[in-house]
């Protein structure tokens, strides 16, 4: 059949989409069985294109978009593969910098449903997207896909493409439920290495080098001692950030970019770059992607009167850097927060990274998910952790309580599930201002 957008998208929403579905008492059987044996029947497109594959805890997607940049700055074709979107499936999927389109998006996905059509297991959302992605990247023909898992690592979808350059941005206590321990979490992470690959290690503690030397990489590349960041500093579009790799240095280059986490994303991203060259990028490169570069959700600034604030901390760590971020770019201001979360993740300790003392207000809501947090559940550790907590009936309501909280001079951060970011920021992007 000839697909179109619309029943590629039936398709889809049809599929079991794991990201939506509440968590149950048994995951399932972690194989990557289901999604070789769909890519053998796509004539396994990720095999035929160089994959830069990203994984971590916090900042794999900021990371994988300044890669992305940076490799489309060098003149390369750069696939980008990211989750999850904002306002479009669209968005996970894009090459040199632009979104798929419509009738690529029809007959990429179409490519993925027709091929499954015979199996006896049915396929994910995810790994129909993923079985999409790579087969519209291959025949694209893109010179590099830089890939980001969508869940730990060993057994994601994603996993079935042998990455060039492996990338691990950071260890933390997160989809605990499934790994069980933060060494859990380490070894899941570790398994995107595949033999002869170069690994970038983000921000991953000394604790987790036994899992990391265990690996069949060729080489390691560890933040701190091989490469890394100074002077980090805001900067009205972005920061200014000192760059350091194995191979050359970058001074006061703009990262287009808001929060001091960011630092340390680009200097990764730069030393994964820098590992699949195979050389230094020319001084000119580097700041063209970086000063490029867009991530949306992160820090992202929609406008001012009120100051509107999105970020999808949504762990205790990310929190923690969100607040920092909070303090260095926008000092003296104080929040009105508005705050949903999912299941599996730990929003009680999430909470109490959140400044305190500078949030006015702190609105709960529940995402639009299955496996939403019940607002109620917000509301009673909000207060226990001090915070002048209310709750709204819905995140459009959330959104509209803040904004009349907050008036024309006061900031709105919407935060923790990325999930509910979407809905709010709509609401707070049409202000126009």
């Amino acid at each position: 059949m000839t697909w179109t957008y619309e029943a590629a998208s039936a398709a889809l929403a049809e599929s079991v989409d794991l990201e939506k579905q509440a968590i149950t008492a048994e995951p399932p059987v972690p194989s990557l069985d289901r999604m070789r044996e769909l890519a053998s029947r796509l004539g396994d497109p990720q095999r035929r294109i160089p994959v830069i594959h990203l994984t971590g805890t916090n900042g794999k997607t900021s990371t994988a978009r300044i890669a992305a940049a940076l490799l489309d700055a060098a003149g390369l074709r750069v696939g980008l593969y990211t989750s999850p979107h904002l306002e479009r499936t669209n968005e996970r999927l894009a090459v040199s910098g632009r979104p798929i389109d419509d009738d690529e998006f029809a007959h990429a996905v179409g490519a993925a449903v027709d091929a499954a059509a015979p199996m006896t297991s049915r396929p994910t959302f995810f790994e129909l997207l993923t079985a999409a992605a790579y087969h519209w990247f291959a025949e694209r023909a893109v010179d590099v896909a830089v890939v980001e898992v969508g869940l730990l690592g060993r057994w994601d979808a994603t996993n079935i493409a042998d990455g060039r350059v492996a990338v691990v941005t950071g260890i933390g206590a997160d989809h605990l439920d499934y790994a069980g321990s933060m060494a859990g979490v380490a070894r899941e992470k570790a398994g995107i290495v595949k033999p002869g690959a170069r690994l970038v290690l983000g921000d991953v503690e000394d604790r987790f080098d036994d899992v990391f030397t265990a690996t069949p990489a060729a080489t390691v590349l560890r933040l701190g001692p091989d490469f890394g960041t100074a002077g980090g500093r805001p900067d009205p579009a972005g920061r200014r950030v000192d760059l350091r790799t194995p191979r050359a240095r970058y001074d006061d280059v703009l990262l287009a970019l808001h929060g001091t986490y960011q630092d340390a994303n680009a200097a990764c991203a730069l030393a994964a770059v820098e590992a699949f060259l195979d050389g230094p990028l020319p001084a000119a490169v580097v700041r063209a992607g970086l000063g490029a570069v867009r991530a949306p959700g992160r820090l992202e600034i929609l406008g001012r009167g009120p100051l509107r604030v999105l970020d999808g901390a949504h762990n205790p760590a990310a929190a923690a850097a969100l607040a920092t971020s909070l303090t260095e770019e926008f000092p003296g201001r104080r929040w009105t927060v508005v705050y949903g979360a999912l299941r599996g993740h730990d929003f009680e300790g999430t909470l109490a990274e959140l400044p305190g003392d500078r949030i006015e207000a702190l609105v709960c809501c529940e995402p639009a998910s299955l496996r939403a947090i019940p607002v109620d559940q917000l509301l009673a550790a909000a207060r226990r952790l001090g915070h002048p907590a209310v709750e709204a009936p819905t995140v459009a309501a959330a959104a509209a309580l803040a904004v009349e909280r907050a008036g024309a001079d006061g900031a709105i951060l919407v935060t923790g599930s990325f999930y509910h970011l979407t809905e709010a920021r709509r609401g707070l992007a049409d202000m126009r201002q």
